[in-house]
């Protein structure tokens, strides 16, 4: 067995496992318990951690855990509305002024507050 991660949160390991488990790559974990430990050991000694099972999918389940956990290309950098010219930050992809998507494409349900006002 191989130690692949460790994390603070129990729940990422958790779903890390469940990652793996849709590769067919068996896993399991350890130290779920031991944050209570915290303080009388290291925190980080104490993290819930990721083991694969079959030493020889150590690699492919490294790799699948540094493209599961790197961002998304479309959070890293604000992107410029091409409907409005709304400045959006990157982590949405629609524009909430105009409804339009990155490609420049509007929502069909998009629905402009101002003339939800004029109806009553």
């Amino acid at each position: 067995m191989k130690r692949i991660h460790s994390a603070k949160d129990p729940l990422m390991i958790g779903h890390l496992k469940n990652v793996m488990a849709t590769f067919g790559i068996k896993c399991v974990t350890r130290k779920l318990d031991l944050i209570s430990a915290a303080g009388q050991l290291p925190p980080t000694e104490c993290w819930p951690e990721l083991w694969v099972v079959d030493d020889d999918k150590a690699s492919r389940a490294r790799a699948i855990l540094k493209k599961t956990l790197a961002p998304l290309a479309s959070v890293k950098k604000p992107w410029m509305c091409s409907g409005c010219g709304e400045k959006i930050e990157g982590q949405f992809s629609e524009c909430w002024n105009c409804g339009c998507d990155r490609a420049g494409v509007k929502s069909p349900g998009m629905i402009k507050l101002a003339s939800l006002s004029h109806r009553r």
